[in-house]
Formats: structure tokens, sequence, C-alpha cells
């Protein structure tokens, strides 16, 4: 029976770090996500900052992509930048490999 134990907190450990780590790859897509839509949008630096912080809270609106996706298109469109749902989601995509690689990278 300890042994159940054992392998039961080593999973239960092992599925709190995995989380963990996801949280934070997710995160810092949605940071660099901002910084790249600031850059779209010819923010300054300090404002591209603020406006990447936004865009990691608004992922707290709701579970999955579309409270961010719905937010950067909005501020883009209001800014007057022309771009379609579909480039803010392959967008999405690549800086979610970056986010991962750049974790990746952190930890060696």
């Amino acid at each position: 029976m300890a042994q159940f134990d054992e392998r039961e907190r080593a999973f239960e450990t092992k599925f709190a770090r995995d989380e963990e780590m996801q949280f934070k790859i997710t995160a810092r897509r949605n940071r660099l996500l901002g910084m790249w839509a600031a850059e779209k949008m010819g923010l300054s630096d300090v404002e591209a900052e603020a406006y990447a912080k936004d865009v990691v809270r608004a992922d707290f609106e709701e579970a999955g992509d579309e409270d961010v996706i719905r937010k950067v298109l909005g501020d883009l469109t209001s800014a007057g930048v022309e771009i379609e749902d579909a480039d803010i989601r392959e967008a999405l995509e690549h800086k979610a490999v970056e986010a991962r690689r750049h974790f990746i990278e952190s930890m060696d």
C-alpha cells in the first residue's frame, strides 16, 4: 500500500509541475503576442510592455484562447491595422512555439 501511495504522490507532483509549466508557457506566449501586436500598432517600448501585460491579463477572462484573440483583434482593428482573425491565430501558434523554446532553453 505504501508503494501505491508513493506512486500516487509522484503522479500528483508531476501533474502539478506540468500544469505550472503550461501556465508559464501560455503566459509567455500571450506576452509575445502582445509585443507582436504592439509593434503592428506602432506603440512605444513602454506602451508595448504595458500592452503585453494587458494581453496576458485578458487570458483570465475565460477558458481557451478566444478572449486573447478577441482582445488583440479588437485593439488592432481600433488602431487602424487591417488584419484577419486567421492572422492572429497563426501568430498565436508561432508565439506558442517560441514561448516553449524560450522555456526549454531557460531550463538548460
